[in-house]
C-alpha cells in the first residue's frame, strides 16, 4: 500500500515562500526561464530522536531535487529516481541496522540544482524534504519545523559541464558544515526548518530499485611529490573518494578522464564536452573528498602542494542492481571476439544503468525515450528484471500532460520532441508483453497507445502520411551516418515533407497496436491499408525496386531503406534482395544505433544468422570499440564519429541482445 505521510515538506527560508513555476512547454515555443538565482543549493537537515526497543524501522523519504540520507553518521541511501512533481517518487528504506535504543540522529543532504536540463525536473523553484520514520508499524518521527536546517557553504560553483548537466565545484573541507551527519556535530547555530508554503507534490512510491554501490580500487597508482595518478581499469559512473592531510587552505586540483592523451596525460576535457577539473580546499584535519554529484571516468589525478599527502583512493561506483541471468548462445562460447563483445555490452549495462535509463553518463545524463527503448529491453533480457522497462513506459506516457504526442526526454525540465521516439515506445510496450506475458500491463497501456497514435493521426497525418512535423526527425545520428538522406530534418524547424523513415515507423507502430488489440481480443485499432498504400505510392521506386527518401526527391539512401527492411515493409522478394545487397555493400559500420537495430531485427526475423554474425563481428563496429580501448560502448563506433562523442553511452549495448541465448524473434515480433 502507498504510504500516507504524516510529515510535511520542509525547506529553508530561501525556498519556503517560492511559488512553483511551470517549466513545461512545446519544444518550438522556447520561453525564457531565468535560472540565474536559486541554483546549486546544498541544503542540510538534522534531527535527533529517541527510540525504545524495536524490531524493524523504516524511513519513507523524498526530496526535490535529490537527497543523501545519513543515520547516526552512516550513509543509508539516496534518491529519489527522477519523476514529475505530480507523481513524485519517494523511497522506502529499511534503516534498522543503523539505529540503536536511545538517542539517534537523522541527517539529510539535499540538492536543488536549479538548472533547465535533462537530469531532473529542476529550475521549477521546488525544493524540500519530506520523511516519516516508522518503528514496528508506528510513525515515531515526521519532518516538520522541529528539524534543523542550514545551507552547506562547502560547495561553490566554478562552472557547469555538459549541457548544463552538472556543476563543477570547489569543495571546501574547512567549511563548518563538514561532518554535519555525525551525531556529535554542533548544530546549535542552525535554524528551524520552514514549511513549503506552496508545495504541490503528489507522492507515489518508487517502483524501481534504489542504487547499489561498489568500491573500485585503482588498478594502477603512480605517486609523485605533488601528483597522484590513478587508473581504475575501466570506466565507471560514480564518485572519487580520497583522504588528504595538509594545511588549512591548501588547494588540490582534481581531474578525471575517460582516456589518456598520446603523451600519457589525462584528457580531462572530455570528447563529450565536459571539463572534469575541480578544486578541493583542505583543512588541517584528515579530510575526505566528498562529491555530491557523479561523473563517468576511468582515470583521475590529484595535483597538490608538497605539504599535502594523499591516501586511500577509491572510486565509489553507483549503478542499478544488476544480476546477469542471460547467457550467450552455445555456438558463440568458443568465439573469443564474440565473447569480448558480450562482455563489453554486459559491462555497459551493469555499470551504466542508473535510476533511469540514461543515454550518456556525462554530457546529458538524460532519460531518453527512443534509444532508451533498446537499452531498457536489453537490460530486461539480461537481468530478467522488467522494472526499468516499466519506468520508461510509465513515465513516457505520463509526459502526455505536455503534449499528447509525448516528449523526448523524461522527468526533466528540458523540453525536446523527436518524432520517432514515441512510436518506438509502442514497440517496447509489445516487447515487454512478449517477454513477460503480463496481459494486465498490456491492457493498461493499450488505450494509452491508441491515444498516442490518434494524436499523431490528428496532428500530422495528411493524405495517409505524416507531414508537417513540428517534432525533430532524427532518422540517424550523427548526420554523417545518414547516407545523404535528402529531406530537410534540421532540429528546431517544421519538416513539411513526408519522408520514408518516419512513415515506416508510423506503419510499424500501427501494426504493433493492431497486434496488441488481437492479443487482448479487441477489434483492430485501424485499417493500415490506406497508410501502406500511400507509403508505396509516395516512396516506392518501381524501377529501382527500392524506396526514396522523401516525396520531393528521387534520392535513395541506405538509411531510409534500413527501416523498410527492419519493419518488413518491402512489397516483394526482389525488393528484399535489393535491400540485402545494400546491407552487404555498406554494412552497419556506415550507420549508427537508430538504423543498425532495425537491420539486425530484420535479420533475426529472416533467420539470417550469417549476416547477423557478420554484423556483430564486423571489424569496424563493436570490435573497433574494443580496439580503441573501450570498456563500455561508445556513442557510435569510433571516438571521432561525432564532435561530442560520449565514451560511456548505453545504446550500443544492445549488441548483447543478438548474442544472448533467447528466442529474440518471438520477442521482437517484427512484420506483425
Amino acid at each position: 500500500m502507498d504510504h500516507i505521510f504524516s510529515g510535511k515538506w520542509i525547506t529553508n527560508s530561501e525556498f519556503s515562500s517560492l511559488i512553483p513555476r511551470n517549466v513545461f512547454h512545446r519544444q518550438l515555443e522556447k520561453p525564457f526561464i531565468d535560472c540565474s538565482t536559486h541554483r546549486n543549493r546544498h541544503i542540510l537537515f538534522r534531527k535527533k530522536f529517541s527510540l525504545g526497543s524495536f524490531k524493524k524501522v523504516k524511513i519513507f523519504i523524498s526530496a526535490d531535487d535529490y537527497y543523501k540520507l545519513y543515520i547516526n553518521g552512516r550513509f543509508a541511501g539516496q534518491g529519489p529516481a527522477p519523476s514529475y512533481h505530480f507523481q513524485y517518487n519517494y523511497n522506502e528504506i529499511d534503516i534498522t541496522e543503523y539505529l540503536s535504543e536511545g538517542e539517534n540522529t537523522i541527517a539529510v543532504h539535499t540538492l536543488y540544482q536549479g538548472l533547465i536540463n535533462r537530469v531532473w525536473q529542476s529550475g521549477d523553484l521546488r525544493h524540500g524534504l519530506i520523511c516519516d520514520i516508522v518503528q514496528d508499524g508506528k510513525t515515531v518521527l515526521s519532518s516538520n519545523e522541529d528539524f534543523l536546517v542550514a545551507a552547506h557553504s562547502g560547495f561553490s560553483e566554478t562552472g557547469t559541464c555538459g549541457y548544463d548537466t552538472q556543476f563543477l565545484e570547489c569543495t571546501d573541507s574547512s567549511a563548518v558544515e563538514v561532518g554535519f551527519e555525525k551525531p556529535d556535530y554542533d548544530d546549535s547555530l542552525w535554524e528551524n526548518a520552514s514549511p513549503c508554503l506552496y508545495d504541490d507534490h503528489i507522492l507515489t512510491p518508487q517502483k524501481s530499485h534504489s542504487l547499489v554501490f561498489e568500491n573500485i580500487l585503482p588498478k594502477e597508482t603512480k605517486t609523485e611529490k605533488t601528483r597522484v595518478f590513478l587508473d581504475f581499469g575501466a570506466t565507471y559512473v560514480g564518485y572519487l573518494s580520497v583522504e588528504a592531510m595538509g594545511n588549512v587552505g591548501d588547494e588540490v586540483i582534481v581531474r578525471c578522464a575517460q582516456e589518456l592523451n598520446d603523451d600519457g596525460s589525462l584528457r580531462y576535457n572530455l570528447r563529450a564536452n565536459c571539463v572534469y577539473e575541480e578544486k578541493w580546499v583542505l583543512s588541517s584535519k584528515k579530510d575526505v573528498l566528498d562529491w555530491f554529484d557523479y561523473k563517468a571516468f576511468r582515470y583521475a589525478e590529484l595535483i597538490f602542494p608538497e605539504s599535502v599527502s594523499i591516501t586511500s583512493p577509491v572510486l565509489v561506483a553507483r549503478h542499478y542492481p544488476f544480476t546477469l541471468k542471460a547467457r550467450p548462445k552455445e555456438e558463440y562460447l568458443e568465439n573469443e571476439d564474440m565473447m569480448r563483445i558480450w562482455e563489453l555490452c554486459v559491462n555497459t549495462q551493469r555499470y551504466g544503468v542508473q535510476e533511469v535509463i540514461q543515454d550518456c553518463m556525462e554530457r546529458e545524463k538524460g532519460f531518453y525515450v527512443g534509444d532508451g527503448c533498446y537499452t531498457a529491453l536489453t537490460h530486461m533480457i539480461l537481468t530478467d528484471d522488467d522494472s526499468m522497462v516499466r519506468k520508461l513506459i510509465d513515465d513516457a506516457f505520463s509526459s502526455s500532460f505536455i503534449t499528447p504526442t509525448l516528449v523526448t526526454c523524461l522527468d526533466c525540465s528540458f523540453m525536446q520532441e523527436i518524432a520517432e521516439y514515441p512510436l518506438m515506445l509502442l514497440f517496447l510496450v509489445l516487447w515487454h508483453y512478449n517477454y513477460t506475458g503480463d496481459e494486465e500491463y498490456l491492457a493498461r497501456n493499450y488505450p494509452k497507445s491508441v491515444a498516442l497514435l490518434e494524436a499523431f493521426r490528428a496532428e500530422y497525418e495528411k493524405n495517409g502520411l505524416l507531414r508537417e512535423l513540428d517534432k525533430w526527425c532524427v532518422v540517424e545520428w550523427p548526420m554523417n551516418c545518414r547516407h545523404g538522406y535528402d529531406v530537410s530534418i534540421t532540429e528546431g524547424q517544421v519538416c513539411k515533407d513526408a519522408h520514408v523513415s518516419i512513415n515506416a515507423y508510423y506503419i510499424a507502430a500501427i501494426r504493433t497496436v493492431n497486434y496488441m488489440a488481437r492479443l487482448l481480443k479487441k477489434e483492430p485499432y485501424r485499417d493500415e491499408s490506406p497508410v501502406l498504400e500511400a507509403f508505396y505510392n509516395t516512396f516506392y521506386d518501381k524501377e529501382r525496386k527500392l524506396f526514396k527518401d522523401g516525396e520531393n526527391t528521387d534520392h535513395i539512401s541506405f538509411t531510409g531503406n534500413s527501416f523498410v527492411y527492419g519493419f518488413g515493409l518491402y512489397p516483394d522478394e526482389e525488393t528484399r534482395q535489393n535491400l540485402l545487397k545494400m546491407i552487404n555493400t555498406h554494412t552497419i559500420k556506415s550507420l549508427s544505433f537508430f538504423c543498425t537495430f532495425p537491420i539486425m531485427m530484420g535479420l533475426v526475423r529472416d533467420g539470417d544468422e550469417e549476416r547477423l554474425c557478420a554484423s556483430l563481428l564486423n571489424n569496424d563496429t563493436w570490435k573497433y570499440i574494443l580496439r580503441q580501448g573501450g570498456t563500455t560502448t561508445f556513442e557510435g563506433w569510433y571516438k571521432e564519429m561525432k564532435w561530442n562523442t560520449s565514451l560511456f553511452h548505453m545504446t550500443m549495448s544492445y549488441g548483447a541482445l543478438f548474442i544472448a541465448d533467447i528466442d529474440l524473434k518471438s520477442i521482437l515480433q517484427v512484420n506483425l
